[in-house]
């Protein structure tokens, strides 16, 4: 069984790391450390990670960034598997992680990723938002799955992932970026022919119940990302979005009723207008983008 170290990059964490940490000590695999990088919290999540036994660093907040931020954590790591964790995302059961090793027995995959499910103060939107982004069924994505899922063979999540050091140092780890540094870095790996595993089996809690106007806001730093390396010439925006609209009427009218559509539309016409402006961020003022990041520091 390969040897895990499990990151986690902080902010402000203190009232979920607890729990999180005894979920990850409890997994039925050789979970080797836990390393927490946090971005100087105003609460003691670092003194709660140090005396859970982790390895921590510290790092300013203005410099946190999801594809540096991580690599400096990885650049300390002593086994063979990185696992990437977010704060707020709760293993199902003791099996996640080695659910998540289970693909990257075969030497062509390099990454896998785990389910995201919801929980119970989820709202019915993010309950299908969940469902239509992480399936039930299995799927191995590489160069050969590119004709036919254009940019979707480069999803990928670290709320929780998988990924072999030797590879990852092999392909330059994370870019620095705004947002997607996994979708990125997902697709360094299918270009560099390797293959990134989906895997179901693989459980954690996770979601979030943004605003209209914060799924505005970070739509937009999607499309910058997408934009700033080189993945829109994947993208076929019309035709997923046909399909997330399609799926999306069809379960929140089953389950929540007529009355709901009217929020699905807006909320869904609020994330592509957001993401046709970070398309095209580029010839937007410095202060537009500012304003309409979620990041702000980063232009």
């Amino acid at each position: 069984m390969s040897s895990v170290s499990v990151i986690i990059p902080t902010l402000n964490a203190s009232t979920t790391l607890v729990q999180l940490i005894g979920k990850l000590r409890k997994q039925k695999a050789d979970v080797a450390e836990i390393i927490v990088i946090d971005s100087s919290s105003d609460d003691d999540t670092a003194a709660i990670a140090r005396s859970l036994g982790c390895e921590v660093i510290v790092i300013e907040r203005q410099v946190f960034n999801h594809g540096l931020t991580r690599n400096q954590a990885a650049a300390v790591s002593t086994a063979e598997v990185l696992v990437f964790m977010t704060q707020d995302a709760m293993p199902f059961d003791d099996m996640v992680v080695a659910h998540l090793l289970a693909p990257l027995e075969s030497h062509a995959v390099a990454a896998s990723y785990a389910r995201q499910v919801c929980g119970e103060k989820a709202s019915a939107l993010e309950r299908f938002c969940r469902q239509f982004n992480y399936p039930d069924s299995f799927k191995l994505k590489s160069a050969d799955t590119l004709l036919s899922m254009g940019i979707k063979a480069f999803f990928f999540s670290n709320v929780c992932s998988a990924i072999k050091k030797e590879i990852f140092l092999e392909v330059g780890g994370f870019v620095k970026t705004l947002m997607n540094e996994d979708m990125i870095f997902a697709s360094e790996l299918i270009h560099s022919g390797y293959k990134v595993a989906y895997q179901p089996e693989a459980v954690v809690v996770h979601c979030h119940n943004y605003s209209i106007r914060q799924q505005f806001h970070r739509h937009f730093d999607i499309g910058v990302s997408l934009k700033e390396n080189g993945l829109l010439s994947y993208a076929q925006p019309a035709g997923e979005g046909k399909r997330f609209l399609k799926a999306g009427f069809q379960h929140l009218l089953r389950e929540e009723g007529i009355g709901y559509l009217g929020y699905f539309l807006v909320d869904t016409l609020s994330r592509y207008a957001g993401y046709s402006l970070g398309t095209q961020y580029n010839i937007l003022p410095k202060s537009l983008r500012r304003w309409l990041s979620t990041s702000p520091f980063y232009f």
